[in-house]
């Protein structure tokens, strides 16, 4: 069949959609056999990555014994005389000799000989002697109190955050290895779409073009403005054109809309002609049914992956929190995503056979998930007020009270939710 002029009736009819839970494993397990390259990075350049090994320490922590007070570093019982200055970054000279003491800073180290650190406010000095009564508790950290040398802090598959390097650089790395972020693009598909100005005569604005590749940073992604492209003819060659071309650099391309087999939808036959696999084609769940991800191999002999994301906004990001979520925490050499839960305020129905990802604001603090308005597949205005999606299963519904997962919508890399 010529890729230039496949026609809808020559098309195999699509299979029964996936179930929602399982074309999130089944994703997640193809995205993790194909995880991206490990890289080292200065610790500066690390926020957002993920782990490509464990961390550990280079030396105890801390590596040597450390003042936690301005005070005294004292041996014997005093009282004491004063023999020195101890500076944080400084190597001291030994205690050798009884009721002899140095002052010390915070942070600097305890001199070798010493019995305990002394307050400065718990002390007096006069005339060169220095008086008063230690604590009971050391006030010092000793070596390997926080670790010890070699011990594993953080697995394999943690993403990196602030809290992270600063951990790293504490245990003295100067370098992680990490996943390679993934390499995003997107092709908008749609003779219909306005890149600017308001909608009118039957032309309706791109909403996707803008939104999606902010999305897909906030899932570790690197998006360039070249890799989004668009909108792309609605012609079979030109979808075989743009989609070869993006996946030339990019681990991931995105579509926008197509996913269907109308006569203008050219998704399908692009990527047979491409030689594409499915890896899910069509998910039981509402909105965002006419979702897929298929899966093709580059010439370096790594899998690239398509997600056709429905044209309807809301839609598409169903298609995103669905499908693509766990995809890039595969890519990435996370876990999958564990689900937290909220209890409903209020009833949310069921749609029926299909999963039902039903948009909510969170209270946090009270655990509460508030069903929000303007939910159409069109409507992006109830997802700028949500802070993720109510998973009501098949065949059920949500009723106030009802503890169900929620789907959170994504935050900036390397950023944890409250």
């Amino acid at each position: 069949m010529s890729t230039e002029t496949a026609p809808n009736a020559d098309r195999v009819s699509a299979p029964p959609p996936a179930g929602w839970e399982e074309a999130r494993s089944r994703v997640y397990a193809v995205g993790l056999a194909a995880a991206l390259p490990t890289v080292a990075r200065p610790l500066v350049d690390t926020d957002g990555s993920t782990l490509a090994e464990p961390l550990t320490t280079r030396t105890d922590l801390p590596a040597f014994p450390t003042s936690s007070v301005d005070g005294w570093a004292v041996r014997g019982s005093g009282p004491w005389r004063v023999v020195g200055r101890v500076l944080a970054g400084s190597t001291p000279a030994p205690l050798t000799e009884d009721d002899t003491t140095v002052e010390i800073a915070t942070g600097a180290m305890v001199p070798e000989g010493a019995t305990a650190v002394l307050r400065v406010e718990e002390s007096k000095n006069a005339d060169g002697l220095v008086s008063g009564v230690p604590r009971s508790t050391p006030e010092w950290r000793k070596p390997g109190e926080e670790a010890y040398a070699d011990e594993v802090l953080l697995p394999a598959g943690t993403p990196v955050d602030p809290a992270v390097i600063g951990l790293a650089a504490t245990c003295g790395h100067d370098t992680l290895r990490v996943r390679r972020a993934p390499r995003a693009a997107l092709l908008v598909f749609g003779d219909e779409l306005l890149t600017a100005g308001p909608p009118a005569a039957g032309r309706v604005r791109d909403a996707l073009g803008p939104s999606v590749p902010a999305w897909l940073r906030r899932y570790g992604c690197q998006v360039r403005p070249s890799d989004v492209v668009g909108p792309v003819a609605d012609t079979l060659p030109a979808h075989v054109a743009a989609l070869r071309s993006a996946l030339t650099n990019a681990d991931l391309v995105c579509t926008t809309g197509g996913t269907m087999n109308g006569p203008v939808d050219h998704l399908h036959p692009t990527l047979e002609a491409l030689g594409a696999d499915y890896v899910v084609n069509t998910v039981a769940v509402r909105p965002g049914f006419p979702m897929l991800l298929a899966r093709l191999t580059g010439p370096d002999g790594r899998a690239r992956f398509v997600a056709g994301l429905p044209g309807n906004p809301q839609s598409a990001i169903v298609a995103l929190v669905s499908l693509v979520a766990p995809l890039l925490a595969g890519l990435q050499g996370r876990s999958m995503p564990v689900l937290p839960q909220a209890t409903l305020a209020e009833a949310v129905p069921g749609r029926g056979d299909h999963t039902h990802l039903a948009l909510v604001r969170l209270d946090r603090a009270a655990g509460v998930a508030f069903p929000v308005r303007h939910v159409g597949s069109a409507m992006l205005r109830g997802v700028a007020g949500a802070d993720g999606f109510a998973v009501i299963r098949p065949g059920t519904s949500g009723a106030p009270g009802d503890r169900v997962p929620i789907v959170p919508l994504p935050l900036f890399p390397g950023e944890r939710a409250s």
